[in-house]
């Protein structure tokens, strides 16, 4: 190895084989740097005709020479004044202004990658072509989820779109090694943001575009996670099946990069580590298999560890991987934890957000299992019917409900008396709800809520994206059937029945369940005598991210947990 410091953080790519490319955000400004590398070149062979591409923030004329001249105007504007005729106003955590993100050079007027979370995975190039997801044009942004693929060369011209334009949103389009076919992730309906998202193959060749993953019961976030064989490009439009073959049982991964001689490096997490670069090899006799149509030996891949970088972070931590539990999820027990020792210990149930997310075998900073459990509680995280990779219909309180009553069966070693739940987002609802129907009989001594949604009604037109509530809802706020569902499953008016206490936080740029909810649920606590407390973040999204904001969270948290449920 040879290691290259990056204090200012950022993107490192690829130039060629013997320089790195270098990205680094400071101060709202990127800059561009390269890096030699002093080792003896690559094995790999990259083209002498090197083509960057990138995009940037531009004005409507779509000129990057322009920027600096126009962002000084309109900084000097002599007001703070936004004016808008049409949505997005705003998202995520931003008021959107004059400028959008373009690749230079293409001349599309189209923007990409996507915000706010689009990346670098939102495009890929070939030899000649360029092929990048954006919204479509012609649709309102915050009221359509559809994303058309587009395919043009590198000079901007002969832009051509590749997907039906009946779809919904699209992800991660990439070019084949040879460059005569492209696939993506499509997801079927447009308003429907965690639809499942399917592999679609289109073949530019033979102008053919064809689905082949049509009754895989999984949602693919990427296209390298799974290998697959691609199918005959049939003669018209199709959709077909091909089973994936996993390449790894454990963990969760993330930047998956092919690299030469039947290998792939990735990142890998787990319940008890963060990311660790791995390299997975022997791909190349799994590739075969499959192209012979034969079953692929995965025990024939090898994988290996490359760094280590939490090792002496993580030495003497008494982390539990989970265990996995009823129809999905994980119960992870805190040290010291022994069975037969019964009533000793609290509990806390992790509800996640989405629904349409879940819980994984996976490492984050923000609601970490082990970091409750080491607070000397048994966790609870439960994926109900619903949760990806768990189906698209469900009833996820009831699923809920029942997952906790088999926990409190199958571990008797819970305090039934010092129990909690802790949500947020669609968790944070989920809180908000148990909070009014006590009749459920959850039985928690108290209540953690996290950005969640107060009157789900108001929602429908306080959030930036509109599509949401329309397509979970099953129409807009004021269509009767989607009125008179929202009002009847709103924690709003069950408010006289709230008593548990409850600790609410929200943060004031958090503009997908803006921060009106949490103040609106710590006010009505407030005026019924309940014990409550209110955490506001006035310079957080829809997530906690600062490193002292975190540590913040976390101990007003496990001190409002204490002082209700915490063990003497």
């Amino acid at each position: 190895f040879e290691t290259i410091p990056l204090p200012d953080g950022g993107d490192a790519f690829w130039l060629d084989s013997r320089t790195i490319a270098h990205v680094v955000t400071k101060d709202d400004t990127q800059s561009l740097y390269t890096i030699p590398i002093s080792t003896s070149p690559l094995s790999f062979d990259l083209s002498s005709h090197v083509h960057l591409v990138f995009s940037a923030y531009v004005y409507p004329d779509g000129l990057v020479e322009t920027v600096k001249e126009q962002d000084t105007a309109y900084e000097n504007r002599g007001n703070s004044g936004l004016v808008y005729d049409e949505t997005f106003e705003r998202q995520w955590d931003t008021w959107v202004g004059p400028k959008s993100k373009a690749f230079i050079g293409s001349g599309s007027g189209l923007s990409s990658p996507v915000e706010p979370f689009g990346e670098a995975d939102d495009c890929d190039i070939s030899q000649t072509h360029v092929i990048f997801t954006a919204k479509d044009p012609q649709l309102p942004k915050a009221v359509h989820t559809r994303q058309n693929i587009y395919l043009v060369t590198h000079d901007g011209k002969d832009l051509r779109q590749l997907t039906s334009g009946i779809q919904g949103a699209t992800h991660s389009p990439v070019f084949s090694p040879s460059g005569d076919k492209v696939a993506w992730l499509e997801l079927a309906l447009d308003g429907h943001e965690s639809d499942r998202a399917k592999v679609v193959i289109y073949d530019l060749q033979k102008d053919v575009r064809f689905t082949i993953t049509e009754d895989w019961d999984r949602f693919p976030d990427s296209i390298f996670i799974f290998t697959l064989a691609v199918p005959l490009t049939p003669p018209s439009n199709a959709a077909q099946t091909t089973q994936p073959t996993a390449l790894t049982s454990s963990g969760s991964i993330s930047g998956f990069t092919p690299i030469p001689g039947g290998r792939a490096t990735f990142a890998l997490s787990s319940l008890t580590s963060p990311n660790e670069l791995y390299e997975l090899s022997g791909l190349d006799a799994v590739e075969r298999d499959l192209l012979a149509g034969t079953n692929a030996d995965v025990k024939a891949t090898m994988l290996t560890r490359l760094t280590s970088f939490s090792s002496t972070g993580l030495q003497g931590k008494d982390l539990f991987p989970g265990k996995d539990i009823w129809t999905h999820g994980y119960v992870i027990t805190p040290p010291g934890f022994e069975r037969g020792v019964n009533g000793k210990w609290p509990a806390v149930m992790l509800i996640h957000g989405g629904p349409e997310s879940a819980w994984f075998d996976q490492w984050s900073t923000r609601w970490n299992p082990n970091v409750f459990a080491s607070q000397r509680y048994v966790v609870v995280a439960i994926n109900p019917t619903g949760s990806t990779s768990f189906g698209q219909r469900g009833r996820p309180i009831q699923d809920l409900l029942l997952g906790w009553k088999y926990i409190l069966q199958e571990y008797p070693e819970i305090d039934q008396n010092r129990t909690a739940a802790a949500g947020a987002s669609y968790g944070g609802y989920a809180i908000n709800w148990i909070q009014g129907n006590p009749k459920l009989g959850f039985g928690f001594k108290t209540l953690v809520c996290h950005d969640g949604v107060f009157d789900t009604t108001y929602n429908g037109y306080a959030t930036d994206e509109l599509f949401f509530f329309n397509h979970e809802w099953g129409g807009r706020p004021w269509d009767p059937a989607a009125f008179e569902a929202s009002r009847k499953y709103s924690p709003a008016y069950t408010v006289a029945k709230w008593s548990t206490p409850q600790l609410t936080i929200h943060s004031s740029k958090d503009y997908r369940l803006p921060e009106g909810d949490g103040i609106a649920v710590f006010h009505a606590l407030q005026q019924l005598g309940v014990p409550s407390r209110l955490l506001i973040f006035p310079d957080e999204n829809h997530w906690v991210i600062n490193a002292g904001n975190s540590l913040k969270w976390h101990y007003e948290v496990f001190r409002w947990l204490d002082q209700f449920i915490g063990l003497s």
